[in-house]
């Protein structure tokens, strides 16, 4: 989560396979809620959103990305543990190198030593039904 009064720039990759896209879970404590996005992370300075997409997931989850392909750029406003967040989210469609990764239900990853978060494939109907929850909710035009 950014600083408060940050606008952030996040670089975010949708990787499909067939109904299915994989998804990192969070949690809002505030909201009591359990929600779902791409997988991805910041980009720091003197940095390329796409060199940073590729990082992220180097780092994360140890996954090297192909066909990695530019969608698009989206404004996101939101509200996370009581606190206002603000991002520019540079928005990727792209495949896992090793196909490994798609013989995975779900999968454990760090983003820092304390904070442990899971991936897992998730069919898009169940996300299209609410059943659960995309965010951003942008990301349904991406489907």
């Amino acid at each position: 989560m950014n600083k408060a009064g940050e606008i952030r720039v996040i670089a975010l990759g949708l990787i499909r396979n067939g109904d299915g896209i994989f998804l990192s879970e969070g949690y809002d404590p505030v909201k009591q809620q359990t929600f779902y996005r791409a997988l991805g992370g910041g980009v720091e300075f003197g940095e390329t959103s796409r060199a940073a997409l590729e990082r992220e997931f180097q780092e994360e989850i140890q996954a090297d990305l192909t066909n990695i392909k530019y969608l698009g750029c989206i404004e996101n406003l939101f509200t996370f543990n009581g606190r206002q967040g603000h991002e520019i989210i540079q928005l990727f469609q792209c495949d896992f190198v090793d196909s490994k990764f798609y013989q995975l239900e779900s999968l454990i990853f760090s983003e820092s030593p304390h904070h442990k978060h899971r991936a897992l494939w998730i069919d898009i109907s169940r996300l299209k039904s609410g059943e659960f929850r995309l965010v951003p909710e942008v990301f349904f035009e991406y489907l």
